[in-house]
């Protein structure tokens, strides 16, 4: 079953839903024009379709291994990552200064969707290295760039983020890997990292890590905690990978899903680092990376979600099942209602998170662009939800997936349980789906909601001028809007976190909703009838939910701690 990335929906968002024109109306993507990114996207689609997406299920049945101290990747994974460096797509958005393309993030998202629709294994490896490329050319020494940058953005070398340890997870301030100063400036990094993706391969000529880590002296928590370049091979003086560094992998980690992905437990003793930023400081250098790993992370989803999509498409054309209903129907399984339900909900949801994220792409974008505090806001708010309900999508479009392959998606040789299984990190790594609803509703509301009401307002103005078109759908629109923006005032009040949490999570995914139903209502007010049949489902079988999600959030925390503790190991 062949797999054909969504380069035509791309450039329909990129024209008419989440324009790139205002984008490429700014002196720093002025080169971004629609006719530009669209060749862009189509050759990348042509990379993702035919040499990316033949190793998917080589990466499933051939998992990474760890031999003799040597992390084995599957085969073929080593000519597709070729591929993908000397296309130069590992430096889409990076500085050209260094041997990137410079092109805006709507268009490296769109990219890294396509890239993970294709093989969310193989496609973690340029992720990363992006993330990392970011954090460097925003924190990094002029030094360390000339060393660094250009291997990184050529795919030469690859880069990783180093947090988690076993005994700190999502609280990062607990870790106690340390870095002792050494006379010639650079560091000793000693300590143990776990779930680091691409920890090593068998095919880069260096694996850069970015290391988290304790000065002596330093402070208890995140605020003590300072960010290292640990390269595999330490750099020689003209840029060549040199001697080895005293790290090394422990074991790979044996995972649900992504197995072509090496997931590395590292060891690092006294290993030579070189600071990265300023010495305490290292969260804050860690989270540019990580902010951009996030969105990537939610187009990951979304992009699973697509090839999952396809998959189960192209088996309900096919499987005849049952008698029909559909006089002039395909006779086979894609007749039925459910799966058609299903069919038309994955589509639907699709359509919704793929907005979402490339409206969070434009959101950064235009910060960089022009500096506005506005779009900065923005693009804050939009983080947490891209990433979760990206996630969210992906899951529940993979999960249905099997669920039309009926008997025949419990078995592996389908493929259809690939999605599912690959897709599930998805809502947990980069800050699980819960921490970035608490986000949301904490950190992205303490200017009170302002960020959240202007957008509220362009989805009430953008309903208002739908009216004459398409009434019913305008009105359900501007409601659900109407019950978010009040939702949202509810939230803001609250003095005690506690009730904010409580439902940080059907809130956000009520916000998500919404938001998807303003996108699908510009879709239909294009006048493409398609569009216009999509939208309608959407909004009248998927918005709703809204209702429910919004009553969950507003409750608070009264009655989470009804059950003790004990009560519910009973």
């Amino acid at each position: 079953m062949p797999y054909r990335s969504p380069v035509a929906d791309y450039r329909f968002i990129l024209d008419e839903i989440v324009p790139v024109k205002p984008l490429s109306e700014t002196d720093r993507f002025a080169e971004a024009q629609a006719d530009v990114l669209d060749a862009v996207l189509t050759e990348g689609g042509k990379l993702c379709d035919e040499i990316i997406y033949p190793v998917q299920r080589h990466g499933d049945l051939n998992p990474a291994k760890l031999e003799n101290g040597v992390v084995r990747t599957p085969p073929e994974f080593a000519d597709a990552y070729g591929s993908i460096a000397d296309g130069g797509w590992v430096g889409i958005s990076a500085d050209p200064e260094f041997g990137g393309m410079g092109l805006p993030l709507m268009a490296a998202s769109a990219m890294n969707e396509m890239m993970a629709g294709a093989c969310i294994s193989l496609h973690l490896l340029p992720l990363l290295t992006q993330g990392q490329i970011e954090a460097l050319e925003h924190h990094a020494s002029d030094e360390i760039k000339a060393t660094y940058l250009e291997k990184l953005i050529s795919g030469q070398w690859s880069g990783t983020m180093n947090l988690t340890e076993p005994h700190a997870g999502t609280d990062v301030g607990a870790l106690r890997t340390k870095a002792e100063p050494q006379s010639d400036g650079s560091y000793k990094i000693t300590g143990q990292k776990i779930y680091i993706t691409w920890g090593d391969t068998d095919f880069m000529e260096n694996t850069c890590h970015l290391v988290l880590a304790r000065l002596p002296g330093a402070v208890p928590g995140p605020k003590g905690i300072t960010l290292f370049m640990v390269p595999k091979y330490i750099p020689k003086e003209d840029g060549a990978p040199g001697e080895a560094n005293s790290l090394r992998v422990v074991s790979l980690e044996h995972k649900l899903g992504i197995h072509g992905s090496p997931t590395c437990v590292m060891q690092f003793d006294e290993a030579q680092g070189w600071l990265v930023g300023e010495e305490h400081n290292g969260m804050a250098c860690m989270f540019t990376m990580m902010n951009n790993a996030r969105l990537g992370v939610g187009m990951q989803g979304v992009g699973v979600a697509e090839g999952a999509y396809q998959h189960a498409v192209a088996f309900a054309m096919d499987r005849a099942q049952g008698k029909t209903p559909l006089k002039d129907g395909k006779g086979t399984i894609i007749d039925h209602a459910d799966v058609r339900r299903m069919l038309t909900s994955m589509k639907a949801d699709i359509f919704a998170a793929r907005c979402i994220g490339i409206a969070c792409a434009q959101a950064i974008d235009m910060t960089t662009a022009t500096g506005d505090p506005a779009w900065r806001a923005r693009a804050a708010l939009l983080t947490p939800i891209a990433k979760s309900f990206g996630a969210e999508v992906g899951m529940d479009v993979a999960r249905d997936g099997v669920q039309i392959h009926g008997g025949m998606g419990f078995v592996e040789e389908t493929g259809a349980a690939q999605y599912s299984r690959d897709v599930r990190i998805t809502a947990i790594y980069e800050g699980t789906n819960g921490i970035q609803a608490m986000d949301l509703v904490a950190r992205k509301m303490m200017d009170g909601g302002e960020a959240a009401q202007l957008l509220f307002d362009e989805i009430e103005a953008n309903a208002e001028a739908a009216r004459s078109a398409f009434p019913k759908m305008a009105d359900a629109v501007w409601q659900a809007c109407e019950t978010l923006s009040e939702t949202t005032d509810w939230l803001v009040a609250q003095g005690d976190m506690q009730d904010r949490f409580a439902g940080a999570v059907p809130y956000l995914i009520g916000f998500a909703r919404v938001l998807g139903a303003h996108y699908h209502l510009k879709a239909a007010m294009t006048g493409d009838a398609t569009r216009e049949k999509i939208a309608r489902f959407y909004i009248e079988r998927l918005l709703p939910q809204h209702t429910g999600l919004f009553a969950h959030a507003r409750v608070g925390a009264e009655g989470i701690y009804a059950l003790t503790a004990d009560e519910l190991a009973a």
